[in-house]
């Protein structure tokens, strides 16, 4: 009986640890943005006007579904914001990337991190690394296409020759014949729509896009993990130059990508939402 007493009082004291260590990483991460967001006690947070699928469901970032959307409202929480206490408001991607004071605390619609860029606004550290998607026609899964390297080898590519995608083509799938090179991205959709040839590389934000918007019959094939890219594009949460909230930030960012939380985030609305399967 005292045995099981003492295992009892023991993981009432480890509950109790834990309990405790939380409380004070959430009351660091509150003390850390005190007095530093442009109202006190609220996370004014930032994204397009429209706001598009799958970055944000439905156009309503407030309900918290979409990646973007997801991340922003877990890294409000590392920082100390419950849901109550953040509001969203719009700015474009073209404003937003100007020197000059921000109605945002940050700002998230797919910023990619540039060195030019870094010298009028700050970059929070990356929450997001663009890996390379696969995009085909509709015709071309009904004619067995599918997200294996043995698959793709038997396909014709086109490339943008401007883009690392060339590298990866010939050192990851190596595919039975050599690829068609094109002078931009337009160019090889535009090749495809005239059957020259199967498929193309973009990193799958693009992918998802011309997918979507410029392919009538567009079907993003498949993705490859971001670390089988050797520059992957990276997007970071943007604020104002020489903001006093981009340690606190990046401390939340590094938080959730530490402990999984980014990952099953990025699971869950760029693979499962998306159906992009990974290639294998």
């Amino acid at each position: 009986m005292r045995q099981r007493l003492g295992i009892k009082k023991i993981v009432i004291q480890a509950l109790v640890v834990g309990v405790t260590l939380a409380a004070t990483s959430n009351l660091h991460a509150a003390d850390c943005a005190a007095g530093k967001t442009m109202k006190e006690g609220v996370l004014t947070i930032a994204t397009g006007n429209p706001a598009y699928y799958p970055w944000v469901m439905d156009n309503n970032p407030s309900s918290g579904q979409g990646f973007e959307a997801a991340v922003a409202y877990a890294v409000a929480e590392r920082m100390g914001f419950d849901k109550e206490n953040v509001e969203w408001t719009s700015a474009s991607f073209d404003q937003s990337i100007q020197p000059g004071v921000k109605d945002f605390d940050f700002n998230l619609q797919q910023f990619s991190i540039t060195e030019e860029r870094e010298k009028v606004v700050d970059f929070s550290a990356p929450y997001y690394s663009a890996p390379m998607a696969v995009l085909v026609r509709k015709s071309a899964v009904e004619n067995g296409a599918a997200p294996t390297i043995e698959s793709l080898k038997t396909l014709i590519w086109g490339i943008d020759s401007n883009t690392t995608a060339l590298a990866m083509i010939q050192e990851t799938i190596a595919p039975s014949s050599t690829p068609l090179l094109y002078d931009d991205n337009i160019n090889v959709v535009e090749a495809m729509k005239a059957n020259q040839i199967d498929a193309g590389m973009f990193d799958l934000p693009t992918a998802l896009y011309l997918g979507g918007v410029v392919l009538e019959d567009g079907v993003v094939l498949g993705q490859f993990p971001a670390d089988r890219t050797d520059t992957p594009d990276q997007f970071g949460l943007l604020m104002e130059d020489g903001s006093a909230l981009k340690a606190c930030v990046d401390e939340a960012v590094l938080s959730i990508t530490e402990d999984g939380t980014l990952a099953a985030i990025e699971a869950q609305w760029l693979q499962e939402t998306t159906g992009v399967p990974l290639i294998k």
